[in-house]
């Protein structure tokens, strides 16, 4: 009797693991939502594709994962409450890891760091950027960002208007709209350093990297839900660190190693 007991209960068990395995996802095709506004990280290009370190790395990810990659494009302003209506699986588009997100979505592990900085006019000479400095200021920042809660949360004194897109943020700045823009560091010190635009402008003070408004790095955001794509996806960044195929790419884009920022 109690070995047909076990022998129910082995049964039962095996039913319990096939029932939970046929339910599960195959993530053979992974659909990847970006921004397409955030150069060199993800941007349009001349073929109306998106392109970019993101989606470079987005495509070694699947390649490693050996699943088929589909690309949306999808604003910032969107970009969570897009993923949670399965609009698409994996949001890969230099989001900051935040506790705050971390209420509506689960993170993988950081596939690079990050830091925001100031960039201002050239001609405006600025030096002091602290609150007392910039009251007054016009301000310019990405709606939705880390950088917008930064510069409300510091600069209560300032006008600080919120666009769309860092492209936005940037061309006002440029046409002398803004005294002064918040943004990733490496974006803009691409923009300043490589476009005829950015020539106007220069980075002005160190480095913003306090935890509080960066974070814990930059990370691929999922459905809380979907642990195992999450735990795939770290499992594929590690292959292609290991690999050399992220050094590669990370060379493409940019002359430091954006992975330790070192």
């Amino acid at each position: 009797m109690a070995f047909l007991k076990l022998l129910a209960s082995a049964v039962a068990l095996v039913g319990i693991v096939v029932s939970s395995g046929a339910g599960a996802k195959d993530w053979k095709t992974i659909r990847i939502g970006s921004e397409g506004a955030y150069a060199p990280f993800n941007f349009i290009d001349t073929k109306g594709q998106l392109a970019g370190f993101d989606i470079d790395i987005g495509r070694a990810l699947c390649k490693q994962m050996k699943a088929e990659c589909v690309f949306v494009a999808q604003d910032w302003d969107g970009i969570i409450p897009a993923l949670l209506a399965k609009k698409y699986d994996v949001i890969l588009a230099s989001m900051f890891i935040t506790e705050e997100r971390r209420k509506q979505v689960s993170f993988t592990t950081p596939y690079y760091r990050a830091a925001m900085s100031h960039v201002a006019p050239k001609s405006a000479h600025l030096t002091d950027l602290s609150p007392v400095g910039l009251t007054g200021k016009i301000i310019g920042v990405q709606s939705g960002t880390t950088q917008a809660e930064y510069a409300a949360t510091l600069y209560k004194n300032s006008d600080i208007r919120e666009y769309r897109t860092q492209d936005e943020v940037n061309l006002d700045l440029a046409s002398g709209r803004l005294d002064l823009a918040v943004g990733d560091l490496l974006p803009l010190m691409d923009w300043v350093g490589k476009t005829d635009e950015g020539k106007c402008c220069e980075l002005v003070g160190k480095p913003v990297t306090d935890p509080k408004f960066v974070g814990e790095g930059v990370g691929m955001a999922v459905r809380q839900e979907d642990n195992d794509l999450r735990e795939q996806i770290n499992a594929a960044l590690a292959a292609i660190i290991a690999d050399g195929t992220y050094k590669a790419i990370n060379a493409k884009y940019f002359p430091i190693n954006i992975y330790s920022m070192n």
